[in-house]
């Protein structure tokens, strides 16, 4: 019990959680935005996939962290085109393109993988790490929180963004119009299938950079199925948050610390079984389904297709 006190472990739990959870975080706020007006977005795991691989390759070819970055949000975000067209656009059931979106990301990206680096393991430098007086000397919280990659601040100022585009703007408006009563915003003179493609693109966008970040950040490297159910669990944040991005914050942050107690237990010398560890996220996810899934308040359009005119 001793070992579970000490910095080392303490510190190791923190960063391992941080780590863990911004991918998580980055998903469930694009799947939000996107549950919102009204798409399930069930393929936002292969839109993680295709966006840890675009983001590590480009980050591996040019050596720059940021154009890895990039490169993640436009391997999400042309992967969501097909999510709107063919769902949004065409009609399409959600759940059928969005489970085959997924299948496609992960058989595209281990064959890309086998072909690029099946002779190599490449790896990419640690990423550059942020000295803020006061605070990246803290001992425990300060090298967790305040020593990671720039992409941890930006995706907790998206909280901050998104939590007030939602309540004080039209945008916000209008979007939850989109998912509860789309008709009645086509009638107003709102664009509905407009806004659910940007959702939609945003989603990607968002997924995207989570890979990225899981890749380049979490790993140093690209490896096959490598987000492990992070982008469904993105999907049980943002239908069980209500609308709030502050609760995603706090669910990504759970799961987050959940994922690294495997890391965090090896370094304070446990002997529970690896396999225990392992499952203790996926355990998480369906406690709070239990508990708090009842209370999750949906749009009431939500994976329905909308076609103007259509009674």
């Amino acid at each position: 019990m001793n070992g579970l006190l000490t910095e080392a472990f303490l510190s190791s739990l923190f960063t391992g959680a941080i780590v863990a959870a911004i991918p998580i975080l980055l998903a469930g706020l694009g799947e939000q935005m996107s549950e919102k007006a009204g798409v399930l977005n069930i393929g936002i795991e292969g839109m993680m996939l295709m966006g840890a691989y675009m983001g590590f390759l480009v980050a591996f070819e040019t050596s720059s962290l940021w154009l890895g970055f990039l490169g993640g949000i436009l391997g999400g975000v042309l992967t969501a085109v097909f999510m709107a067209v063919l769902c949004v656009r065409l009609g399409l059931n959600q759940i059928v393109i969005g489970i085959g979106l997924t299948l496609g990301a992960e058989g595209l990206t281990a064959l890309l993988h086998h072909f690029q680096f099946s002779r190599t393991y490449p790896r990419l430098p640690a990423p550059e790490r942020i000295n803020i007086p006061g605070l990246t000397d803290l001992p425990v919280l300060g090298p967790s929180l305040f020593g990671r990659h720039p992409i941890v601040y930006l995706a907790l100022a998206a909280v901050v963004v998104l939590a007030i585009l939602y309540r004080r703007t039209n945008l916000g408006m209008t979007l939850r119009a989109a998912g509860e009563k789309p008709a009645a915003l086509d009638v107003a003179g709102g664009n509905v299938l407009g806004l659910r493609v940007f959702a939609v693109l945003f989603t990607g966008g968002m997924a995207g950079l989570g890979g990225a970040y899981l890749a380049n950040v979490g790993a140093g490297l690209f490896i096959p199925f490598m987000t492990g159910g992070a982008g469904f669990i993105g999907i049980v944040l943002a239908m069980l948050a209500r609308g709030r991005p502050l609760w995603v914050l706090i669910g990504a942050l759970v799961f987050g610390a959940a994922l690294s107690l495997t890391t965090a237990l090896q370094v304070a010398g446990s002997n529970m079984p690896t396999d225990v560890i392992q499952m203790l996220p996926f355990a998480a996810v369906m406690l709070v389904l239990v508990l708090f899934g009842r209370r999750a308040k949906l749009p009431s359009a939500l994976g329905a297709a909308y076609e103007r005119g259509a009674r």
